[in-house]
């Protein structure tokens, strides 16, 4: 049991504010300690960090900086298409997938959206932010809530049954009947970590083509679990969106890289309405290294295995809660969370406060895979704070 005490007291004494999920540099500051000694539990990355193969790549090309960087980014685009086999023209990369989820709401500007509860709040916060600018046209938001009873998992029928419903609801007085509908799914989930399993994506997917409904399909972890990506389904969908990343499995956040898939024709309306040169030179070259790094890539997924096996059976001696995750985090529940996550930061270990997901409370929080030596150590103090022996 956690020892009571004022929290609202224990933040402003230490200057530690909730929500600085990533950032290490405020952080740091309100700390009074260097950037290296914060751990960061709260952001997903690849515990390995990024790989020697792609560090060689960029030292090489450092002497290239004076040169501007591909717009197009061909060469990525390319290698990209070769490892899914797909068509590069129906490929788009952008300034991390955040870019290019921007993008695509400005260019398809939907007015009827269906979002899953609880999952990544940047969906949300990217269509209002276009209420914002397009007066008088406002996004009818639905959600879809996924239930704690269940693990949290999407049902494929339930889903189904609302985007229909979606699709069906008498149009908004301020927009056309002809407006566009889009549904999202990330998978695996965030913050939960669950994945939808190929069959039911696909039964989602192809629902979503019959009601001429947009299924964005956010990949961002999917190279945690590959085998279960529908990316190449997406040739036969043209209501299939595909958003992917090169942050969290190939620890590449400081270079902001990800890429799209979609339609050829919405690829080039997406085109035209981005801003010049987002992606550097040195993105380009670290993503298109990471590909072929296959040996990182195994080595990722055996110490991710073993260090989630490591954490779950710490967080079962403790007493915490876990959704079971398919992905290099979990959703924890914990007594006196609030409590927990702020004595953590005074130790300079960032926890991800889950409280403002739509459909989970101030209970949750959001913990990544990292080194077995941090991971040690957050078990440690969590011990502490819990009075258990870790």
């Amino acid at each position: 049991m956690i020892s009571s005490y004022n929290v609202e007291e224990e933040r402003s004494a230490h200057c530690v504010l909730p929500g600085n999920e990533g950032n290490i540099y405020r952080a740091a500051e309100e700390l009074h300690m260097q950037e290296r000694k914060i751990m960061d539990f709260s952001f997903p990355v690849n515990p390995l960090g990024v790989s020697k193969k792609i560090k060689a790549e960029l030292r090489q090309h450092l002497k290239y900086l004076n040169i501007y960087p591909d717009p197009e980014a061909k060469r990525l685009r390319k290698r990209l298409s070769q490892y899914h086999g797909i068509d590069p023209e129906r490929i788009l990369c952008g300034n991390g997938s955040s870019e290019l989820l921007h993008l695509l709401i400005r260019v398809l500007r939907p007015r009827r959206v269906l979002i899953p509860a609880p999952t990544h709040q940047g969906y949300e916060k990217t269509v209002s932010r276009l209420q914002e600018t397009d007066a008088g046209e406002v996004a009818a938001i639905s959600y879809h809530q996924m239930e704690k009873a269940d693990g949290f998992r999407i049902d494929v029928n339930t889903y189904i049954r609302a985007i229909e419903s979606m699709v069906a609801s008498p149009p908004n007085v301020q927009y056309s009947s002809q407006s566009v509908c889009m549904a999202f799914l990330c998978n695996p989930n965030s913050p939960t970590g669950r994945v939808i399993r190929k069959d039911e994506v696909r039964k989602i997917a192809e629902a979503a083509k019959e009601n001429k409904c947009y299924l964005v399909l956010d990949e961002a972890f999917m190279d945690f679990c590959p085998g279960e990506s529908v990316l190449a389904d997406s040739a036969e969908n043209p209501y299939l969106i595909f958003l992917k990343t090169m942050t969290y499995f190939h620890a590449l956040a400081g270079l902001r890289i990800g890429y799209g898939v979609c339609a050829q024709e919405l690829a080039r309306e997406m085109e035209k309405c981005r801003e010049p040169w987002t992606i550097n030179s040195l993105a380009q070259r670290a993503a298109a290294i990471a590909l072929k790094d296959r040996a990182y890539q195994n080595e990722t997924y055996a110490v991710v295995r073993s260090e989630k096996k490591f954490l779950e059976k710490k967080f079962t001696k403790l007493g915490i809660e876990f959704i079971p995750s398919d992905a290099n985090f979990y959703l924890v529940r914990i007594h006196g969370a609030q409590e927990v996550l702020v004595r953590l930061k005074t130790k300079g270990i960032l926890v991800g406060d889950c409280s403002g997901f739509r459909g989970l409370d101030e209970t949750y929080l959001h913990i990544a895979v990292k080194s077995h030596k941090e991971n040690a150590v957050l078990i440690r103090e969590l011990s502490k704070l819990m009075g258990r022996e870790g």
